[in-house]
């Protein structure tokens, strides 16, 4: 049940589009092609058994939980407007 003046099924939609943004950033974030034999960041040599465990890796460790905790802080979307901002 929609309010006010949202379509019928916006908040479902609204679910849906969180999910698909959700599903896009994890695929996007997957590393890809060879591995690289020290880190993008920091220059750092990256283990061996890193690189076989992660394929594709591009970062070290620090630098790869560094980038994990950045990424974390800023992916709040907020999908719902204020009431004041849509009487605007």
């Amino acid at each position: 049940m929609a309010g006010g003046w949202s379509s019928d099924g916006a908040v479902q939609e609204q679910i849906d589009a969180t999910i698909e943004d959700a599903v896009r950033r994890a695929r996007d974030d997957l590393p890809t092609g060879a591995s690289r034999s020290s880190c993008e960041a920091c220059g750092e040599p990256i283990p061996a058994a890193r690189r076989v465990a992660v394929p594709g890796v591009r970062f070290c460790v620090n630098c790869q939980a560094a980038r994990d905790e950045q990424r974390q802080q800023h992916n709040a979307i907020n999908r719902r407007a204020s009431k004041d901002s849509l009487l605007r």
